[in-house]
């Protein structure tokens, strides 16, 4: 019955993050942030944790869904993406070292098996 329950608020949270999307894209941010807000209480009352691409989509301090150019501005710096949202100032990092180290490791299996093949 829990497990039925979690499953149940993901699939809403995936739904009102879709909308999220659609009505940030025809310009109407607060029916997009209502959807947001709507989420996250969902994800509080059952306990589910926010999918970690839906957590990056909105801003920690104003819940504001963030759209590149429009609502929040992106940099990289230092093996970092950088968040600002545009409605309240909030900056937000995130490291992307990972994606780093899996390109690295990518390279070196590829790199490794052209050696193993010459000999």
């Amino acid at each position: 019955m829990k497990r039925e329950r979690k499953r149940i608020a993901l699939q809403r949270i995936h739904q009102l993050f879709k909308e999220a999307e659609k009505r940030a894209q025809m310009n109407d941010f607060e029916l997009a942030n209502r959807y947001v807000i709507l989420a996250r209480k969902i994800a509080m009352k059952y306990l589910v944790r926010m999918p970690r691409e839906y957590k990056r989509r909105f801003c920690k301090n104003c819940y504001f869904y963030l759209v590149p150019d429009k609502t929040c501005r992106v940099r990289l710096k230092k093996h970092k993406v950088v968040v600002t949202c545009l409605n309240c100032g909030e900056i937000m990092r995130y490291p992307y070292l990972r994606e780093i180290k899996g390109r690295r490791k990518n390279a070196r299996n590829r790199g490794g098996n052209k050696k193993l093949q010459k000999m």
